[in-house]
């Protein structure tokens, strides 16, 4: 009888549950799905991360490679974030090119790097004029059940975290460069973003961290995104209902603090795969 219900009323169904402060699949409204994180999962890449929010599974692959600096920016490398929903990862998306949604997940995830300074593109550069790094950041997500911001940011902040770049030099008298890949170094990460997104039903009420089904029967998300020192980073919200100060202020501190929980398991996830 519950399951015909829902099928019809899928709307009336949920509120049933929210005005009971809980949800159907048994968490209250402010309670995030269980999280994890795999670090260096892709061989391959020079830098990895697979991280799974609940249902939703996003894998971030991160390849790093030489390029000439752009002539106005001489002293700065690139950074180069791609994601992918491709149709094996849930029914609504369908192969070809990127769609609106992997598109404007992509320009989400490139305005992190840019306003949180994650990665400062100076540091990036190895000589004036010469020569860079670029990085390419794929992030792929291979299941989708909502929250897909979340899970993306966290995905390409582990995999930063867990890349190494070999020493590059350039030989002056050949003017070549010189790639040592005996010693290597970790990326500098000045900060460290993590995202936070909610769904609002019926114009009041905040949930965090929404399923697909959630995202679909919500009349509005938001997602904030603050750094370890709690500046607010970003604001991500694609029209849908409007929220008050109180509401967004509301949303910050909870954000400050679901950003301790992800640091924290960040950090020692990496401790348990750093050699002794």
């Amino acid at each position: 009888m519950a399951a015909a219900f829902k099928t019809v009323e899928p709307l009336e169904y949920y509120r049933r549950f929210l005005k009971e402060n809980c949800r159907p699949d048994g968490r209250e409204l402010g309670e995030f799905r269980t999280t994890t994180v795999n670090i260096g999962s892709i061989t391959t890449a020079d830098g990895s991360a697979l991280v799974k929010l609940g249902n939703t599974t996003v894998i971030c692959g991160v390849k790093a490679e030489l390029a000439p600096p752009a002539v106005d920016s001489a002293n700065k490398g690139y950074i180069v974030p791609n994601v992918e929903l491709p149709s094996l990862c849930a029914e609504r998306f369908r192969s070809g090119p990127p769609g609106e949604e992997a598109q404007a997940a992509s320009q989400f995830i490139a305005d992190v790097i840019e306003n949180s300074q994650m990665i400062v593109k100076e540091d990036l550069c190895i000589a004036n004029g010469k020569l860079a790094w670029v990085l390419y950041c794929d992030i792929i997500c291979l299941d989708y059940d909502g929250n897909l911001l979340d899970a993306s940011v966290f995905a390409l902040l582990a995999a930063l975290k867990n890349v190494q770049l070999p020493l590059v030099t350039i030989n002056e008298e050949t003017g070549l460069s010189e790639v040592n890949l005996k010693q290597k170094n970790p990326l500098i990460i000045r900060k460290h973003p993590v995202a936070t997104s909610f769904a609002i039903f019926d114009d009041t009420l905040l949930i965090v961290d929404p399923t697909a089904e959630e995202e679909d029967l919500a009349t509005g998300t938001v997602t904030i995104v603050t750094d370890e020192e709690g500046r607010l980073c970003s604001v991500h919200k694609p029209g849908g209902s409007p929220l008050t100060g109180a509401k967004l202020q509301d949303c910050i501190t909870r954000a400050i603090t679901r950003h301790k929980e992800v640091k924290k398991l960040i950090d020692k996830v990496i401790k348990s795969i750093t050699p002794k």
